[in-house]
């Protein structure tokens, strides 16, 4: 297992463009290797809705809910930030859906 740890980059991530860069990183780590990569959350005191939705739930363009829980585990998470990632990919992925339900003859184009 490869170790992505958070408190390189910050120990409050709190801005989109943060969550952007670092969304950039995690998805090279996960694109060279198909090792579980550990988000160690050690030494982090805030993740914001903003940087959760850039960094997190975002990468559901990128590849399915099923894929990104089989290829990464959340550890060291406080009780704020896991909030905040759980809500932010809950939104994703409902808004998603209603992309999809809107929109049905896109999906696939």
């Amino acid at each position: 297992m490869k170790t992505f740890k958070f408190k390189d980059i910050n120990e409050y991530l709190g801005t989109r463009q943060l969550g952007v860069a670092t969304r950039e990183k995690l998805l090279l780590m996960l694109h060279e290797s198909d090792e579980r990569i550990v988000l160690d959350f050690e030494g982090v005191s805030v993740v914001s809705n903003s940087f959760a939705d850039e960094c997190f739930a975002k990468l559901l363009f990128e590849m399915s809910f099923d894929e990104i829980k089989r290829r990464t585990t959340f550890v060291a998470l406080n009780d704020f930030a896991r909030q905040n990632i759980a809500i932010a990919f809950r939104r994703r992925l409902n808004a998603m859906r209603q992309q999809v339900t809107c929109h049905p003859q896109e999906v696939g184009s």
